[in-house]
């Protein structure tokens, strides 16, 4: 599978913006604008790495805008738009990745749907942008006074992200350091490559004033869709005096073998969540096979995908889990349950749901070989 890294850039000084910090820092719903396309592509399940570009001025505040999402360290930009994300390219080679994505940090709705279309055309294309057709008429004018009508037809508006074979749009960049363009796409076409459009979002708007901020912000909180997803898990029995439950302690004469901390409940749960985000599932977050994971309290996942899904605009309603054994019983624990898993998603015990069912001794579970656990999850997204 192809290697996809999205490099979000965001060292601009915001001089049409005004104010004592760029706009890559002021908030949007409750969280730096800056946050907002950070989560849209760690959310993705085809992006396997996410990179930022800033100013060295200003880690501080990409520290808080990035707080709980698992990013790769940021990288540093230079003096313009074009110096920065040559910087951006060059701090790849490294990890040397098949396709980037380079995406303005000062477009924040960037939705699922959208990065899944660049995605898909960049197979039999070296570049792929998305793009508008310009339905308004243009006049060209001199001192206020329009000279010219010109021709529309043809014309697009380019959004990003603007998507490309990774050496190729490096050495592009390299090759046009010290010519100014206006986007990306211009730098690879200089370079002689050919640049594929597709379908943009009318959604996908970019941030420059000050009123643009305030009116999205007021947008923003008005296109809530709810959303609902399932999850399920299963972990086997194994040597040990406890298991782990909701992020409970259960003692018991068997433990459960996992990578991490087997809570099935709340990988489950996890499963669920991002499910809702369209965000695939447990494994392609936090591999089994990486062993930063290896014997990991499960709760990081659960704050993990909790922090993405609010970071895109969203909440959670209401959250039920099944857990289904034998052994132990569940029932003196689930009180206990409902509170940790309401500390954990910030919401009221009344909006948490944990049950308990056996299988009659029926299947693994009525063979007492392990524990299942299956999860449902409803929350409020941004529809855009």
């Amino acid at each position: 599978m192809a290697r996809a890294v999205a490099l979000v850039v965001a060292a601009g000084r915001g001089s049409r913006f005004g104010g004592e910090h760029p706009k890559q820092w002021h908030a949007l719903n409750g969280q730096p604008l800056l946050r907002h396309s950070l989560a849209a592509f760690a959310a993705h399940p085809d992006i396997t790495e996410v990179r930022a570009v800033i100013h060295p001025d200003d880690l501080a505040f990409y520290e808080q805008a990035a707080a709980g999402l698992r990013l790769n360290s940021p990288l540093f930009g230079g003096a313009t738009r074009q110096a920065s994300v040559r910087s951006g390219l060059d701090g790849l080679s490294d990890c040397d990745p098949d396709w980037v994505l380079i995406h303005d940090g000062a477009r924040p709705f960037i939705e699922q749907a959208l990065i899944s279309r660049v995605l898909k055309a960049l197979p039999g294309n070296p570049g792929v942008i998305p793009a508008l057709p310009l339905h308004d008429t243009l006049k060209r004018a001199r001192d206020g006074v329009i000279s010219e009508t010109l021709p529309r037809d043809g014309l697009f508006r380019a959004q990003t992200p603007q998507a490309f074979h990774y050496q190729m749009i490096r050495d592009a960049h390299r090759a046009a350091a010290g010519r100014e363009m206006t986007d990306d796409a211009a730098v690879f076409e200089a370079a002689g490559h050919a640049v594929r459009l597709i379908a943009g979002s009318e959604a996908n708007v970019k941030i420059t004033t000050r009123e643009d901020l305030a009116r999205a912000d007021r947008a923003s909180g008005k296109t809530l869709e709810p959303r609902m997803a399932t999850g399920y898990d299963v972990h086997r029995f194994g040597p040990g005096d406890h298991v782990t439950l909701c992020n409970i302690k259960v003692p018991h004469h068997l433990g459960l073998e996992g990578h991490s901390d087997a809570d099935a409940a709340l990988h489950a749960l996890t499963d669920a969540l991002l499910g809702c985000i369209a965000s695939g599932d447990i494994g392609r977050h936090f591999p089994p096979t990486d062993p930063r994971w290896k014997g990991a309290d499960s709760a990081l996942f659960l704050t993990y995908v909790t922090e993405l899904l609010t970071a895109m605009g969203g909440r959670i309603l209401h959250v039920d889990i099944t857990i289904i054994c034998e052994r132990p019983k569940i029932g003196p624990y689930r009180a206990a349950m409902v509170e940790r898993l309401a500390e954990l998603l910030a919401l009221p015990q009344g909006r948490v749901s944990v049950k308990a069912t056996t299988t009659e001794g029926l299947g693994f579970t009525g063979r007492q070989e392990g524990i299942a656990a299956q999860a449902a999850a409803t929350v409020l997204l941004p529809g855009h």
